[in-house]
């Protein structure tokens, strides 16, 4: 065995046995330096973070680096980039927002369990493979959860910015990765915030700097997360960032979000964006979510945002939903309103759907909205609308 060979061992065992014994000491001492080095190898690397709460992911492929900020972000972060020549990653760990979601390399999800992160795979933003640990989707009980945000850096600038659960693995394809300690969470709204805004919304694809930093800022736990997401719904904003950020307004940001869904939904000028607030407001957990657009439904000055909020009621709300529908179907002015009305109940459980259906067809004045009933009626496959097909038939 060479030299080299046993010392990689060596270092590779004693790195277990103090995680396993809990003797993170020695590593408290180790890391006072203004700089760690740790490099496993190739094919796997992993250290403990020193910062007291926030825990390094398990990394794979990676040539790995700890770096205490001991300045602002700002200037930590500028003077890291400012040296990128070569591709690399930069992450830090926050408190995340509570609630049960996974976010795996930017893929948010309700299901529990990640899994591993390919970074420098194009494809791996979309999934994560999970990996036999982690096959039983262990949920962590205890403590704030972790927000992994992760920056790809090349030539002295961001290209990419992801964020991911704490119980990822990411593989960073053999490419150095420094671990940021000490970051505060406000400060690292206040970064990101820099390439949200004047991103281009309008550009898709998880290459988009703007959708990863935004992102990140809506999943943050600290409260400096909630001015920040607001003042990317002001109208003078893009209407893109302004849906987008609507979205997480909904997903992530719990009271204060569904209070700026509000704003949103009586003040924004443009009925596209308002129309998003519908599907917004259709994602939060909060109980004055439906209320919202349920006066949506009723009292929006534009067409297709009444119609979008019938839509988004009746995947929400069910049988409170119900008054509000055929409300409109009796009362809404525009006719294509009442034609999505009727698609909306179409959308509810059958066995509040169907009759519904059923007495629209036979009741309502409107020739056109008495098709539409029928129309759906015919998609439904239900017994009760045969019947009333073979009695209008059969008369």
């Amino acid at each position: 065995m060479h030299a080299n060979d046993a010392l990689a061992i060596s270092r590779r065992i004693l790195g277990l046995a103090m995680i396993l014994m809990g003797t993170f000491s020695a590593v408290k001492e180790v890391t006072k330096s203004h700089m760690l080095q740790t490099e496993f190898g190739e094919d796997v690397a992993y250290a403990a973070a020193a910062q007291v709460g926030v825990q390094m992911p398990r990394l794979e492929s990676a040539k790995v680096e700890t770096r205490a900020v001991t300045e602002t972000l700002e200037a930590t972060f500028r003077s890291i980039l400012s040296q990128a020549e070569n591709p690399e990653w930069v992450g830090y760990g926050v408190d995340e927002v509570a609630g049960e979601r996974n976010v795996c390399c930017g893929n948010w999800s309700d299901e529990g369990g990640c899994g591993t992160c390919r970074l420098e795979n194009d494809r791996t933003w979309t999934s994560g493979t999970k990996s036999d640990h982690q096959a039983g989707g262990t949920i962590k009980l205890e403590g704030a959860r972790q927000l992994v945000v992760l920056f790809r850096i090349e030539g002295k600038q961001v290209n990419r910015i992801r964020v991911a659960s704490e119980d990822c693995t990411l593989d960073a394809g053999g490419l150095p990765f420094l671990w940021l300690t000490g970051v505060k969470p406000a400060e690292s709204v206040a970064l990101l915030t820099t390439y949200v805004r004047g991103a281009e919304f309008e550009r898709h694809g998880h290459h988009n700097t703007g959708n990863g930093a935004l992102t990140a800022i809506a999943l943050h736990a600290d409260a400096s997360a909630d001015p920040a997401m607001e003042s990317f719904v002001s109208p003078d904003q893009r209407e893109e960032l302004r849906k987008q950020a609507a979205f997480w307004l909904g997903v992530a940001r719990g009271k204060e979000g569904l209070n700026t869904l509000q704003r949103m939904a009586n003040t924004d000028p443009s009925s596209d964006v308002r129309a998003h607030v519908t599907f917004a407001l259709s994602v939060s957990h909060e109980p004055g979510a439906i209320d919202e657009m349920i006066r949506m439904a009723h009292d929006d000055t534009s067409s297709h945002v009444r119609g979008q909020a019938l839509f988004w009621l009746a995947q929400k709300a069910g049988k409170k939903a119900i008054g509000t529908i055929t409300g409109a179907i009796e009362n809404d002015p525009d006719t294509e309103v009442k034609k999505k009305a009727v698609f909306a109940l179409s959308q509810l459980p059958k066995d509040e759907g169907v009759p519904k259906l059923i007495e629209v067809a036979e009741t309502n004045r409107n020739r056109e909205v008495r098709k539409q009933a029928m129309f759906w009626l015919g998609q439904s496959n239900d017994p009760r609308a045969l019947a009333f097909f073979e009695k209008v038939l059969t008369k």
